[in-house]
């Protein structure tokens, strides 16, 4: 059922970007645009999910347990490091130059465009590089190797 509800999930989450037009990176590199054509339907659309976060954070965290966990995993880290505003800037200067992001680049490429695949690639690419390179995996990956371990 876990697994299921993370596809459930996902595929509202693709459907929702692929709706609000938010898989084509002209939106993204027009939201950014303040000085020349500029589109706010980035912003709006941003506005309304954090606006559903935020009423279903309050209603899902009243609850004693999820419903398919036994503790809710809720970060705890507040400090300001190096490596988070070096992420960050990355981040922010991939999704300015390619007009994405990791959600709306991976929904996108089941259209298969040239510049979505070569840009998912880039993305997955880095993420491994760093992995080899540092020795960490995401927190998906590492939550799997405990509890195969249990």
């Amino acid at each position: 059922m876990k697994l299921l509800s993370y596809a459930v999930s996902g595929a509202i989450f693709a459907i929702g970007l692929a709706v609000a037009g938010m898989t084509q990176p002209s939106k993204v590199v027009g939201f950014l645009d303040f000085f020349g054509d500029w589109d706010p339907s980035l912003g709006l659309v941003m506005g309304g999910a954090i606006l559903v976060h935020l009423i279903g954070y309050r209603l899902i965290t009243k609850r004693r347990s999820p419903v398919f966990a036994d503790v809710f995993r809720v970060p705890t880290r507040t400090d300001i490091d190096f490596k988070l505003l070096a992420g960050s800037a990355l981040f922010g200067i991939g999704w300015g130059l390619g007009g994405y992001c990791p959600g709306p680049a991976l929904t996108s490429l089941v259209t298969l465009e040239q510049n979505t695949i070569i840009f998912g690639a880039s993305m997955l690419g880095t993420m491994l590089g760093y992995s080899l390179l540092t020795g960490k995996t995401s927190g998906a990956i590492q939550v799997k190797k405990t509890q195969a371990a249990q």
